[in-house]
């Protein structure tokens, strides 16, 4: 799901937090009622953090879960605006901390203690998950966090455009670079990778045979093949046929709805908006190769529940997730479906998921089947930093891209060292 439509946060800026919780500031104004008082009838109150979702249903939605649960006054806090990591782990280091709240899979908040190990409540139906996502969130044998929606992202394009100028489907980075010139007017860009176009950063790396670390957690992104890639990046970027300063950013859907662009990157969460729209002028496809005889790349981004294990109240807060995104699949059915398309963690929902089974969800669902990659754990949020200066060193300024690649190094190697001594 999205970020709220009138902000400019980049939706996966947040796929790790900040480094060190003691280097951030208290709690900004994220709303005055903490849930501390009251309790209803059981007398006991949960917290829970959301970020503020752009699809139109969802804020009710999770209010409405929560107002179900019988055995405490379970609290809200609808996060919106930019930043949502670091009000999070700022209200983190307070009093007023949430029980529970929804982020991804990052090995600094395991190492610390932050989040609490449920293998106790997800060991009974762990068969249920896609193994990925139980692969994701496990360290050390013990699984962390509980994921409520799997979200693949890819690029949209509109049909009657490409059939206009000619040009088929790209299967490789290099066919994507010459489909944007040629789908490229005065009045459409060809392409649009997101504003600062690090949106597509992982299956960049991964379709050009890649990865951001290997199995013992060693650099693995700076190749030749990656090199490459992003001087095909740099030709797009300063051919004049990429949009970048679109209204809102590749996580909204209407750069493509508005006919600004004719390919866009976004996530499986839009195509509700989109086909809507467009109609059978809607088509998809993934990250294509940039390299000989690598795979296409889609990102499988989603998001998780985590319990506080600091927390005040954490026995109570792993029952109520528990009761949540583990006993009340019609809630779960209701979150991953009715606001947006997401694909279901849980298998047992997935294979009865009726809007994914047919059209353009059903090739969504077979794209991340396919070529579908998942968080690493152990990717910081100043390696994601690293590599977002990677584009905007190599691509943006014209920097060369082992120049730009060896100064990342640095600045990841240095976390690895932090992590992993």
């Amino acid at each position: 799901m999205s970020a709220t439509s009138n902000s400019n946060w980049h939706r996966r800026s947040v796929l790790r937090a900040a480094a060190g919780l003691a280097a951030l500031g208290p709690l900004g104004a994220c709303g005055s009622n903490t849930g501390r008082s009251g309790g209803g009838s059981s007398g006991k109150s949960l917290v829970q953090y959301f970020h503020a979702y752009g699809e139109a249903g969802t804020e009710g939605a999770i209010r409405r879960y929560a107002k179900a649960y019988d055995k405490a006054d379970v609290t809200t806090q609808w996060i919106t605006g930019t930043n949502f990591e670091s009000k999070l782990f700022s209200a983190l280091l307070t009093d007023n901390a949430p029980d529970v709240f929804e982020f991804h899979p990052q090995l600094q908040m395991i190492k610390s203690g932050q989040v609490a190990a449920l293998d106790d409540i997800i060991d009974p139906v762990k068969d249920d998950f896609n193994p990925a996502d139980i692969t994701s969130h496990t360290v050390d044998g013990k699984v962390y966090g509980v994921r409520m929606i799997d979200d693949p992202q890819f690029f949209f394009y509109r049909k009657s455009l490409l059939e206009k100028a000619g040009t088929g489907v790209p299967q490789t980075l290099d066919e994507l670079a010459e489909a944007a010139a040629r789908l490229t007017t005065d009045k459409v860009k060809g392409l649009f990778l997101g504003n600062n176009m690090v949106a597509p950063n992982y299956a960049l790396v991964w379709a050009a045979g890649a990865d951001q670390l290997n199995a013992k957690n060693e650099i693995a992104y700076h190749t030749d093949e990656v090199a490459a890639a992003l001087k095909v990046y740099r030709k797009m970027f300063t051919s004049g046929h990429l949009l970048l300063d679109a209204p809102a950013d590749y996580w909204d859907p209407s750069a493509l709805v508005q006919g600004l662009t004719a390919i866009q990157w976004c996530g499986m969460w839009a195509m509700p908006v989109m086909q809507k729209a467009l109609g059978d002028d809607l088509g998809i496809f993934p990250f294509p190769s940039a390299a000989s005889g690598a795979r296409p790349a889609v990102y499988n981004g989603g998001w998780s529940m985590f319990v506080n294990a600091k927390g005040k109240n954490v026995d109570l807060a792993k029952e109520y997730v528990k009761w949540l995104w583990i006993g009340q699949k019609k809630y779960q059915e209701d979150w991953a479906l009715s606001y947006g398309f997401h694909i279901p963690p849980r298998t047992s929902i997935a294979e009865s998921a009726t809007k994914l089974k047919s059209g353009l969800p059903a090739e969504g669902v077979k794209l991340f089947t396919d070529y579908g990659r998942f968080d690493n754990v152990s990717w910081t949020q100043a390696m994601i930093s690293a590599l977002e200066g990677v584009i905007a060193d190599a691509v943006r300024k014209g920097k060369d891209p082992e120049a730009a690649l060896d100064t990342a190094d640095k600045k990841v190697n240095r976390e690895l060292k932090n992590l992993f001594g």
